[in-house]
């Protein structure tokens, strides 16, 4: 039997498409039916689809739906675990679902079961990370550089302040008056002050000021009799110019003398290693001087340890600074070790020098190895300060942790405490590392 369609080209069932009257035609009108008049008229008939030539005459695919599964109660109850973890076929998740609309046991059991996936994630802290501001940052400057760049040398110092503002606006009212202890050595001893967070907070924002003095910006203390006060002399005189204790008050006047400081030192127009230009602007401490890029450095690390002091006070988490960061108070302190180690020989707290150099003539030497990240290794000068470290001439090597360092540098660890491998004189040994400690001041 021939089907429509699909006769001889000759035969009378040919379909000519140019004839809107072809029997065959399924958008012509059929034989036989009335011309629409206006009246009403029948539905337009939607004519079967029909076999192709193409396809050989074999007749289409039925696209009916497949059946539902049908399941029995129990092991639709089973799969509702499934169900709420996403974890069904299409097939049992439309079968679950016909069911849940009939069972109102297994509705409420799917709902709570629902609620329960929703608890199921690791557990994530609320508290930003402190070094969001200087990742975004990095990346933001990696694609267009600032028109006025921030020197390497204040980098430290920008990162550090900002570091410890986002842990200060993470802290309540009532934390800010949170007892803190700062520590330090004075003539080879360990001393304390106690004080609160905003306490501390003072203490910087008073110390800063002699940076922020130097390079013309107001000085928190606002007199000119100031002048010549060393960082604990004008801590105190700070804390005794305020009527009340501090309060959270002195974050806001404290960040602004930061923002103030890295805008002005920015401006400067120093190059990026400070050999030059306002880098090398002295900075009197009252007792000694550094250069601007060095005060700097050493504004940074006092900001870090205090940071340090108040998350320990508030029970706070606060990291080491950014490797090349730490590498820079490291190199700091490891360079100023001649002097301290001949200040404490005047004060006759450390052995006597045993061969006296000139300037620039290589001495006896101690190898400092600091580990870990930002660490490195200095020869250190034993007893000229003038002097030049000398590989030839090491008696004696030192081994520790960078942060371990930092904190004996702090005086927050004693020499004797301090977690050290030791190599060689061990004389020299004991005075570099209680020089260290007396690198530390309020």
């Amino acid at each position: 039997m021939r089907e429509a369609g699909v006769s001889g080209a000759n035969g009378p069932d040919r379909f000519d498409p140019h004839d809107p009257h072809d029997p065959h035609d399924p958008y012509g009108e059929e034989p036989g039916q009335p011309q629409d008049t206006g009246g009403t008229a029948d539905a337009p008939r939607i004519p079967t689809p029909r076999a192709s030539i193409e396809d050989t005459g074999r007749p289409l695919p039925d696209l009916a739906a497949p059946a539902p599964l049908v399941l029995e109660h129990r092991v639709l109850k089973s799969l509702l675990g499934a169900w709420a973890l996403a974890a069904c076929s299409p097939e049992e998740t439309v079968a679950v679902e016909d069911h849940l609309g009939d069972c109102g046991s297994c509705a409420e059991e799917a709902l709570r079961l629902r609620d329960a996936v929703g608890l199921l994630h690791a557990e994530e802290s609320l508290d930003l990370d402190p070094l969001l501001r200087s990742r975004v940052l990095e990346g933001c400057l990696t694609r267009r550089p600032a028109r006025v760049p921030v020197p390497a040398w204040a980098s430290p110092y920008d990162a550090e302040t900002a570091r410890l503002d986002a842990l200060l606006k993470d802290i309540g009212d009532g934390e800010w008056h949170a007892p803190v202890r700062l520590r330090w050595y004075e003539s080879g001893d360990q001393v304390s002050r106690k004080t609160t967070v905003a306490g501390v907070i003072a203490h910087l924002t008073s110390v800063d000021g002699l940076v922020a003095r130097a390079i013309g910006l107001d000085d928190p203390l606002g007199s000119p009799a100031r002048e010549g006060l060393g960082p604990a002399a004008r801590t105190e005189a700070y804390w005794k110019a305020s009527y009340f204790p501090p309060t959270r008050a002195v974050r806001v006047p404290w960040r602004d003398q930061s923002h103030a400081l890295i805008r002005t030192v920015s401006f400067a127009g120093a190059d990026a290693t400070g050999t030059g230009g306002s880098g090398q602007l002295p900075i009197s401490y009252g007792d000694f001087e550094l250069s601007l890029r060095d005060a700097m450095t050493d504004r940074a690390f006092e900001c870090w340890v205090h940071a340090g002091d108040i998350a320990d006070a508030v029970d706070y988490p606060y990291e080491a600074p950014a490797p090349r960061h730490l590498n820079r108070m490291i190199d700091l302190a490891a360079r100023m070790l001649p002097g301290s180690l001949a200040l404490r020989r005047r004060q006759g707290l450390a052995a006597p020098a045993r061969e006296l150099v000139a300037a620039g003539a290589a001495g006896r030497s101690l190898r400092l190895e600091v580990e870990g990240a930002g660490g490195g290794e200095w020869l250190i000068s034993l007893d000229s300060p003038g002097a030049v470290g000398s590989a030839e001439r090491e008696v004696a090597h030192v081994a520790l942790d960078g942060v371990e360092f930092c904190r004996l540098a702090a005086g927050h660890v004693s020499p004797d405490e301090a977690a050290a491998g030791q190599v060689g004189d061990r004389e020299a040994i004991r005075d570099v590392l209680s020089a260290t400690a007396a690198l530390s001041r309020m």
